[in-house]
């Protein structure tokens, strides 16, 4: 992680790690850094000293030309994807962008703007620009910096680097792996292709009162959709890894084995009579309950009053046991980061405890129109202010394995596949296309489609019970978790 300091003389200097824990950076210092910085720097490495050197410098400029209190962010990123497809290879892709995104504020006035110039001239005519549209924008009695005193002093080493880039060959070999995996399962009649991507990125924060950071992280991916069947009565299917390191990633033959896998059990679905039965998601879906959850509890919709748990605080919106986490330090993690968008210091927060309410998803603004503290919730682009959001999310393993979850349903549904987004953010009314399989006397028996599952998440929450099969996939992640009661809309 790098840290940053000054000399004597008030410059920025430093060096650090990027994640790792285990390479020390050697100093990157420019002595001028009013002059026009290098496009983009060669190596990550020295990303974390020369963005900062430049936002100070753009933060100065900004407030030498009126602005009050000033922020700038800069993202630098890099990518490489291949895509594969019935075993031959379509596509290679190679990107690299440097953002960089100004907000400055007059008062309660306050704009933002970006570009991916950082000549020296660019960005007097950014600054020019920004300090004119604050002074001509409306004013807003919420928004402004974090409060300096709870800006992060420190920053936690999240392993979110990893130091190997993988070769252009290494990821054509990963993706046809994966797709040949699939491929090679009985029942598999076409493809959509296989990719293998990697990503890493550099995020740098600089704020005119008082806060300078940066961290960066990587990103690997292998991803695989096949079609099983002929005709009208095909069916489709997918299976993806991803993770911070590469060594984290699941093997790709057993990528594509598992889509395969999924997509003949798709084969031949029938239709159901519509019924109010037990509902059973399995992981891949049943994080979007978690989704949802977050969305009601987001600082901004609560403020608007458009949040259907908006009057809920402390009381209990699930059963007890029910535990809800954003954790932003979990080593590895991919929604991990060592401070928030606004240079909070961020930390774990139980978002529901034992079944209760406990706390909003929070930035600066959004506390303000509560009367509240931010929660070190905020994310932020270039292109606009910041807005609360989280991590790592996820709702903790219940004590059932998904097997006796359901070994007392006489008749039900077992969930795979969701489509639609039929979610009503004020009410709570739920209502979504679903596939999956049907269950008997405790089985999963054949598979059905064409189906819709309906009630209220208000309900929908307090019947809800996690089984005990957690596992860090996503950015957001849940266990099977069963919902009696619903509403299964079938023929």
């Amino acid at each position: 992680m790098a840290k940053a300091g000054r000399d004597a003389h008030g410059k920025i200097t430093g060096h650090g790690t990027y994640g790792t824990g285990r390479e020390v950076c050697r100093p990157y210092i420019t002595s001028h850094p009013s002059i026009e910085l290098p496009q983009p720097p060669a190596t990550f490495e020295k990303f974390g000293m020369t963005a900062l050197e430049l936002l100070e410098d753009v933060v100065t400029r900004a407030r030498k030309a009126g602005a009050d209190n000033v922020d700038a962010v800069m993202f630098d990123s890099a990518s490489l994807s291949v895509s594969n497809r019935l075993g031959e290879r379509e596509n290679i892709e190679r990107s690299e962008s440097r953002d960089l995104g100004l907000r400055v504020l007059i008062g309660k006035q306050q704009a933002i703007v970006s570009s991916s110039d950082t000549a020296s001239h660019a960005l007097d005519e950014l600054v020019e620009r920004a300090v004119a549209m604050a002074k001509a924008a409306s004013e807003d009695p919420y928004c402004g910096l974090a409060d300096s005193n709870l800006l992060a002093q420190t920053f936690p080493d999240l392993d979110l680097l990893d130091s190997e880039e993988p070769s252009t060959e290494t990821l054509i070999a990963s993706a046809a792996a994966t797709e040949d995996s699939a491929r090679s399962v009985t029942g598999i009649t076409n493809s959509e292709g296989a990719s293998a991507s990697w990503g890493r990125s550099g995020i740098a924060l600089y704020t005119s009162h008082g806060f300078h950071g940066t961290y960066a992280a990587s990103r690997h991916s292998t991803a695989v959709a096949v079609i099983a069947g002929e005709g009208t009565a095909m069916e489709r299917d997918w299976e993806y890894s991803s993770a911070r390191h590469a060594i984290d990633l699941d093997a790709p033959e057993d990528i594509g084995r598992l889509a395969a896998e999924r997509t003949v059990r798709r084969l031949n679905p029938r239709k159901v009579a519509s019924s109010q039965v037990p509902i059973i998601f399995e992981p891949r879906v049943a994080s979007s309950l978690v989704r949802h959850l977050a969305g009601a509890i987001t600082g901004t919709s609560v403020a608007r009053g458009t949040s259907f748990l908006k009057e809920k605080m402390g009381e209990a919106v699930f059963r007890e046991g029910i535990e809800i986490v954003d954790d932003p330090h979990r080593p590895r993690g991919l929604g991990s980061k060592p401070f928030d968008a606004e240079g909070v210091a961020n930390r774990r927060y139980t978002l529901v405890d034992d079944g209760k309410l406990a706390t909003w998803l929070l930035d600066s603004s959004s506390a303000r129109q509560l009367g509240l503290t931010t929660t070190g919730h905020a994310g932020r682009g270039t292109a606009s202010p910041p807005s609360p959001g989280t991590s790592n999310l996820y709702m903790t393993a219940g004590e059932q394995t998904p097997t006796a979850l359901m070994s007392d349903i006489a008749e039900g549904l077992y969930v795979s596949d969701l489509i639609g987004f039929g979610v009503n953010g004020v009410t709570g009314d739920y209502s979504r296309g679903a596939a999956g399989f049907w269950i008997e006397n405790g089985e999963l028996c054949y598979p059905v489609s064409e189906l819709t599952i309906a009630g209220n998440l208000k309900d929908m929450f307090k019947a809800l019970t996690p089984a005990n099969d957690l596992v860090f996939r996503h950015g957001t992640d849940a266990p099977t978790i069963r919902i009696d009661g619903m509403t299964v809309a079938g023929t």
